[in-house]
Formats: structure tokens, C-alpha cells, sequence
């Protein structure tokens, strides 16, 4: 190894598999930005569930090994390429995506997949926004093209993902139903933008949620574990209303013939299918979330780099808190 290389320590995949292939590391190279390229000092990385099927080999997008996982870290600029313009060494900032991986104590980005991190809120915040808020904008905006006054029902509102909706709907003039499966869920819930909020593991939720939007049903429901709510959903929808598919995790039974009687669809969603406009469009509107204040990231279990396996597992079969799942360095 050169001499001179700043050295850093780094969670490294070198193998598919479960949360055990998460190494830490301690004497990998910090990358040098180029061009366009930012490197951050990362305080907070967010853990998405999506992480844990790339890391397992079930996911489409499969990374070359070894790599380091992540995307949403929150931090400071440490050093710029010679092409950066809107960033400078200091500046506070999140992102959506990076080009080392986000569980490290630094992290590349190309500059436009960073956004200024505003004052009001911490680094632990920052490194909930990328895709948890990012989601649930394309899922509402994009996707359902929802509209003020139509109804939403966030099914599993008490993640990430959820929470951010629930907040996002509200903001847009939604009458935003959540569901959640325990007592401390359902309260945040209620505190993050829901009118209303139902227990999912209570056995007569859904004649619950049926009885309080009445005949008409709900215009858009934004579904978190489609594997097990989807029929259910075709059946409280209202007519010509939609699932966007956020989540799931297997495969499902549905009669086809409750979308045909309500002329309903089904529409899947994923963040990285959108383009460099549609990233800036969601952004320019969730800056303004930040600055007005409903855009408030809910940090839930926090995990230290060393934990990292644990973070993996607890985020697919733990019982966790309500919010966002982070890493802190």
C-alpha cells in the first residue's frame, strides 16, 4: 500500500450471505473525490431493508465484490473534485445514493445525489431522509399521482418509509389513514400526519378500517408487505383506486377479479427507477418540507458500525421501535 493513504475503517462485503458476511474493516483506503465527486464525513447512515436482499444475493442489483453497503449517509463535505461547485469542506448534507457505500467513517458521492443538510435537523435525522423519504414521495407523487381531498391508507406506517408518507400525504391535503402493530406504533403514527390509525395485528382490522372510510373505500393505498396485505387491499379500495407496491417480501394469492370490478390497479414502485429530473423534483419539494417543518425524520434503533450484523437482522425479523433504523459512526 502507498504510503500516505488515509486509512479508515469500513464495513466490506466479500461474499453473499446472511448478516455474518458483514466485515469491519479498519484499514481501507479513503477514496479521493474526482470531478464531480464529493467525499463525506459520515456521522449517520440509514440501514433499508433493501440492503439486506443486495447483501444476500436475492436482490436484482447485485454489487461487485468486495463493497461496502449503504446510500443515505449524513455528514460533512471533507473534500470536493475540481468540477464541484455547490458544495464546499464543512458543509452539512445527506444523500441519496453514494459510490463507496454509506457504512464507512467516509463516503464518495457524485454532487448530485447530495443535498444541503439544514440546521434544524442532526446528522442521525439526515441519514433518515434519502430513501425512506425519496420512496414514499415517488410512491404518492409519481405513482399515484395522488391529489388533495382523496384518501390514502399507508399499510405498515410506522417505519421509515411509513412514517415519511404519512407525513408527505398530510402535508398535500391527503386524509391519511396508518396502520401499526403495536401501542408505541400506533401512537407515532398518529403524530406524524394519520387522521387515523388501526392495529394490523388485530384480527378484525380491516372491517375496522372498511366501517370508517365507508362505501366508498380508499383512493390510494401505499403497501409496505404486499405478500401478506395485498388481497385484503383490492378489497378496500375504492373504485378506479390503486396499491403502489412499496414492499414485500414472497409471493401472494389474489383473485384478479377484484381489480376488474373496480377497475383498480396495481402499481409497483422503485426509487432507482427514477431519472436525475425526477430525483430534483422530489428533492426541491422535500427541501421545502425541511424548511417549513413537516418534514421531521423519526430516528429509531441506532446501532453503532460494529453492530452492524445485528442491524441487519433486526430490521427483518426484530421487533424494533417506531422510525428509522441508523447507523451512527
Amino acid at each position: 500500500m502507498a504510503t500516505g493513504q488515509k486509512l479508515m475503517r469500513a464495513i466490506r462485503v466479500f461474499e453473499f450471505g446472511g448478516p455474518e458476511v458483514l466485515k469491519l474493516q479498519s484499514d481501507v483506503v479513503v477514496p479521493v473525490p474526482k470531478e464531480h465527486q464529493v467525499l463525506i464525513k459520515v456521522h449517520a447512515c440509514g440501514v433499508n431493508p433493501v440492503e439486506t436482499y443486495i447483501r444476500s444475493g436475492t436482490h436484482l442489483s447485485k454489487p461487485t465484490l468486495p463493497y461496502t453497503p449503504g446510500t443515505d449517509v449524513a455528514g460533512v463535505i471533507e473534500a470536493t473534485g475540481d468540477e464541484v461547485s455547490a458544495f464546499k469542506k464543512g458543509d452539512r448534507v445527506f444523500s441519496t445514493r453514494t459510490i463507496s457505500g454509506g457504512y464507512a467513517e467516509y463516503a464518495l458521492a457524485a454532487d448530485h445525489t447530495v443535498y444541503p443538510l439544514p440546521g434544524n435537523l442532526d446528522f442521525k435525522q439526515g441519514a433518515a431522509i434519502g430513501i425512506p423519504y425519496f420512496t414514499a414521495f415517488r410512491a404518492l407523487l409519481h405513482s399515484a399521482r395522488v391529489k388533495a381531498g382523496q384518501s390514502v391508507l399507508v399499510h405498515g406506517a410506522s417505519g421509515g418509509v411509513g412514517l415519511a408518507t404519512c407525513q408527505i400525504a398530510r402535508a398535500y391535503g391527503l386524509k391519511v389513514l396508518g396502520t401499526a402493530g403495536t401501542e408505541e406504533g400506533q401512537k407515532v403514527v398518529l403524530q406524524n400526519g394519520a387522521h387515523e390509525v388501526f392495529n394490523h395485528r388485530e384480527v378484525n382490522y380491516i372491517d375496522k378500517i372498511k366501517k370508517s372510510v365507508g362505501e366508498k373505500g380508499i383512493d390510494v393505498i401505499i403497501e409496505m408487505l404486499a405478500n401478506v396485505n395485498l388481497s385484503n387491499d383490492l378489497n378496500l379500495l375504492s373504485f378506479g383506486g390503486k396499491v403502489i407496491v412499496v414492499g414485500s417480501r414472497g409471493p401472494i394469492e389474489i383473485n384478479p377479479r377484484a381489480t376488474m370490478t373496480k377497475e383498480s390497479s396495481i402499481t409497483g414502485v422503485t426509487l432507482f427507477a427514477s431519472t436525475k429530473e425526477e430525483f430534483q423534483q422530489s428533492a426541491a419539494a422535500l427541501q421545502a418540507g425541511m424548511e417549513i417543518g413537516w418534514l421531521k425524520p423519526v430516528v429509531g434503533s441506532q446501532y453503532p458500525l460494529e453492530k452492524v450484523a445485528q442491524a441487519h437482522e433486526d430490521i427483518i425479523r426484530g421487533s424494533r421501535p417506531p422510525g428509522k433504523m441508523v447507523l451512527l459512526l
